[in-house]
């Protein structure tokens, strides 16, 4: 009883405390959760907002209307310049140590609509998972600490309240991912606070795997290859500029293959203002060049 009267003490304990730093993000749909990380500073993530305006409702009730500074999709986060009012600053942990078994509370204010605290474990470390654009999310923080849907953006904390964590995507079946509060996060989420928004370059398609590429080109005669179906091309974008269309199939990257799309993603930074691109039209090899540009497209 002496370890759940301990896990009972630690849960009113951050409620009381690390909960009057936690805040809902949004009102009706798309709701979720946030963190107050400094003065008139709201961190959540990027999927829980939409547009430059945000509805933040605070611990004790109050709402406020902030406005988006600085915003990562492919990173899943974005911090709000806000009135915080007297809500505290939670704090980040310094030099905390995360593995396989370590007891973490998670926290959660899902679109204003009260404080939820939970209790669990770590199950995993270094997990990787797909970010709302599809982009690898690694390093991530695996748990079993409960969660309802509106939860992503809340904090997981240690039990002196310290921020461990941000939970971003549920795993189905009790488990949970959480992006850790390491120095470079502490980083990006300074960066974002400045202003400084991640806009990586983009081509402006979506794409299909490989297994399904195949398949469709066997469906209709076509000799198997291994490569990106381009599925559908936004009007207007780079890709549309190039004369990149429906149906293509993208096979390399700057000379390089490409059999993922991990391999596009991670092509697309380096490759500066323009990318050359290799892609197989019907049989019809090409090469393609394509000048880079920012895309509102989820996948390239």
């Amino acid at each position: 009883m002496a370890v759940l009267d301990e896990i009972q003490a630690s849960l009113a304990r951050l409620a009381e405390g690390a909960g009057s730093s936690v805040v809902g993000i949004g009102q009706r749909w798309g709701v979720g959760s946030g963190i107050v990380f400094g003065a008139g500073r709201v961190l959540t993530n990027a999927h829980n907002v939409r547009g430059d305006q945000v509805t933040v409702t605070f611990g004790d009730g109050r709402t406020a209307e902030g406005s988006v500074a600085g915003h990562d999709a492919d990173g899943d986060l974005a911090v709000i310049d806000l009135d915080t009012g007297d809500a505290p600053a939670l704090p980040w942990a310094t030099g905390a140590s995360v593995s396989i078994g370590t007891p973490v509370f998670a926290l959660a204010n899902p679109g204003g609509r009260g404080l939820r605290v939970t209790f669990g474990f770590v199950s995993g470390i270094d997990r990787t998972f797909r970010g709302p654009r599809g982009r690898r999310i690694t390093g991530s923080i695996e748990h079993t600490a409960p969660l309802l849907p509106g939860s992503s953006g809340g904090p997981v904390v240690d039990a002196a309240g310290q921020l461990l964590g941000i939970n971003t995507n549920r795993l189905g079946e009790g488990f949970y991912l959480a992006i850790p509060a390491d120095e470079a996060l502490r980083g990006r989420v300074d960066a974002l606070g400045r202003g400084e928004s991640t806009t990586p370059p983009r081509l402006g398609i979506a794409i299909a795997p490989g297994h399904v590429a195949r398949r469709l080109r066997r469906a209709v005669g076509l000799p198997e290859v291994e490569g990106l179906l381009i599925r559908e091309v936004t009007e207007p974008s780079p890709a549309a500029r190039a004369g990149l269309a429906q149906g293509d199939l993208i096979v390399a990257v700057a000379g390089q293959p490409v059999r993922t799309a991990d391999d596009l993603f991670d092509a697309l930074p380096a490759a500066g203002g323009t990318v050359e691109l290799g892609i197989v039209r019907g049989v019809e090899e090409r090469t393609v060049q394509v000048v880079l540009g920012e895309s509102d497209q989820p996948d390239a």
